[in-house]
């Protein structure tokens, strides 16, 4: 293989890993947003999912994907907030509540594409002019910065540490305790659906059936490995997106077979360039990463334990 091509190539990998990291940066924010101020975010991907899905509706139904990406981000909201609703103000358990979201969505999705379409495994396809480009891909980056500063230099953002960390002081300081997890949980629900819209109007050209793909639980996994900080949550979803865009190109070259006289050997490396192998690769690393940095990151003191104002 000439220089040339092997730039290509890397070039190819680099721009594929930008943009495959984008929906894992806005669910890893919004996993962060929510689990700062001390509610567990396991819903991320059932958020992500009826993001995707609102996305792709409105921008067909209206040809506006400015319009389609911000209704994306509240239909996570509205999910967000049916999950706040639950886990702050009824106490029930985050985690379980958090999987009973993520499979309300899937299943209210498919109802809701065949009343609008009648498909419940897809929407029609987007036209290239009323898809971005490469839009969600800056925000992604443009939001991580913002709410870097947010949480260093704003009030509010030592709010939410306070809340995830210490919410008996920051109560006994004045500051409602639940009216800050609140926005924590209605700001990750905006992001987590804008991951979701990036996944249909700009990485895709419509909602496909669970396009998500586990996306929001590898965003929950970065979010982990980056210690839940921003930027270091950033860096593990441009991981993550490698693993990923390595996947698609491994998928699109013509991979040696190796000449063997070991029938064994020979089919063993077929199975390891096989389609169906290479797809999973970003999952199995997904494990191995989070096993490995389980216990070595400290979560905040308070992530998921129910605030009683009157104790």
């Amino acid at each position: 293989m000439e220089l040339t091509e092997w730039l290509n190539n890397l070039s190819s990998i680099g721009g594929s890993t930008i943009r495959m990291s984008a929906p894992l940066i806005f669910a890893a924010l919004g996993g962060l947003m929510s689990e700062r101020s001390g509610i567990i975010n396991i819903a991320l991907e059932g958020k992500m999912l009826a993001g995707a899905f609102t996305a792709a509706a409105v921008t067909t139904l209206t040809h506006s994907p400015f319009l389609g990406f911000l209704c994306g981000g509240l239909a996570g909201m509205l999910m967000a907030a049916l999950y706040g609703l639950f886990v702050i103000n009824f106490k029930s358990n985050q985690i379980v509540t958090g999987t009973a979201i993520t499979i309300l969505a899937a299943g209210t999705v498919p109802f809701i594409s065949q009343i609008l379409f009648q498909n419940t495994g897809s929407t029609p396809e987007i036209p290239m002019g009323n898809r971005f480009i490469h839009g969600p891909i800056i925000a992604a980056w443009v939001i991580m910065g913002l709410i870097w500063l947010w949480f260093k230099y704003s009030p509010y953002g030592m709010w939410h540490k306070f809340a995830g960390e210490h919410p008996d002081a920051l109560q006994t300081s004045g500051i409602d305790v639940i009216r800050t997890r609140w926005s924590g949980v209605l700001l990750s629900g905006f992001l987590a659906g804008l991951g979701g819209a990036t996944l249909s109007i700009c990485l895709s050209s419509s909602y496909t059936r669970n396009m998500t793909a586990g996306r929001g639980y590898m965003a929950l996994a970065a979010l982990i490995v980056g210690g839940w900080r921003p930027i270091a949550a950033a860096l593990a979803c441009l991981a993550f997106g490698f693993f990923d865009a390595l996947g698609i190109f491994l998928q699109g070259i013509q991979m040696p077979k190796l000449t063997a006289d070991i029938p064994f050997v020979t089919q063993f490396w077929n199975f390891l360039v096989s389609p169906q192998f290479i797809q999973i690769i970003p999952y199995i690393l997904t494990i191995v990463i989070v096993a490995g940095f389980v216990g070595k990151s400290r979560a905040p003191r308070a992530l998921g334990q129910p605030y009683l104002r009157n104790r």
